[in-house]
């Protein structure tokens, strides 16, 4: 029994994790007993995992409207489902960092704007072009085949989510983190966290393979791997680290890449 102990304990902790992440990211009704603010931190490999759950739901939306409605409906009634499922909180984040860096602004006003919940002229343009974007490269999935686009949004969020832990390890956090709103999550990251949340998403990228072509799953990663690069030395640039906006805007930019890309490859063939 003792030599079980060890590895059933390591194994709670990481379902734990897992579960933790579920809960901050996702309306489904799961809650633990205890809660330790580190969970937070550390739980940050299991994004890409959250994501492939969400995507799935997307999936299947899209499946299931495809039989009565026409692509573009479907695509839209599979995003309505995964906004409803996070509760807009990546889109949120995004629209806060068009309104936040649209404009001309110092670094201290850019983050005061970004704490404000109205949405201004930049946030709503930013938020109109991606979702738009989404569907658009989602649509054009469809017409190539249902499945590959299934499986290109399952593989768009799951990748996506992995990109903001790029940033949480690569950059400090920008804000006032004694003011956080999660603060366990205005701390970078371990490179442990951080490998083993890209070896999650190459699961799923490993997945999205039967129904997609490799060639063009590696594309889309490499492509998402860019966006979040070039998102990093924006925000840098800017405000000086990352935020919890600035993570989110991450992800919906991310996700927009690799449809964009998955969408592309497929249409070529």
């Amino acid at each position: 029994m003792s030599i079980l102990a060890t590895p059933l304990r390591a194994l709670a902790r990481e379902a734990r994790l897992f579960v933790v992440a579920l809960q901050f990211f996702t309306r489904i009704p799961v809650s633990l007993r205890t809660f330790d603010p580190q969970w937070l931190n550390d739980c940050a490999r299991y994004f890409p995992w959250v994501g492939a759950v969400v995507g799935i739901v997307g999936a299947a939306t899209l499946l299931l409207a495809a039989q009565a409605w026409p692509p573009a409906v479907a695509v839209l009634m599979s995003m309505a489902a995964t906004t409803w499922l996070t509760g807009g909180f990546h889109e949120d984040g995004l629209a806060d960092t068009c309104d936040g860096l649209g404009g001309a602004v110092s670094r201290e006003r850019a983050l005061e704007i970004m704490k404000d919940s109205r949405v201004g002229s930049y946030g709503v343009l930013g938020l109109v072009l991606t979702l738009a974007g989404k569907a658009a490269a989602t649509v054009a999935l469809c017409r190539a085949g249902l499945p590959g686009a299934a499986a290109g949004v399952v593989l768009a969020h799951a990748a996506s989510r992995a990109m903001p832990v790029v940033l949480l390890r690569a950059l400090p956090y920008a804000g006032d983190a004694a003011h956080a709103k999660a603060k366990p999550l205005a701390r970078q990251v371990s490179t442990a966290c951080l490998a083993a949340a890209l070896a999650m998403a190459a699961v799923v990228a490993a997945l999205a393979a039967c129904a997609l072509p490799p060639g063009r799953i590696v594309a889309a990663i490499l492509v998402s791997l860019l966006v979040a690069a070039a998102c990093g030395r924006w925000f840098k640039r800017r405000i000086g680290g990352f935020t919890g906006d600035t993570l989110g805007a991450t992800q919906q930019w991310c996700e927009l890449a690799v449809l964009l890309a998955l969408g592309a490859g497929v249409i070529a063939r």
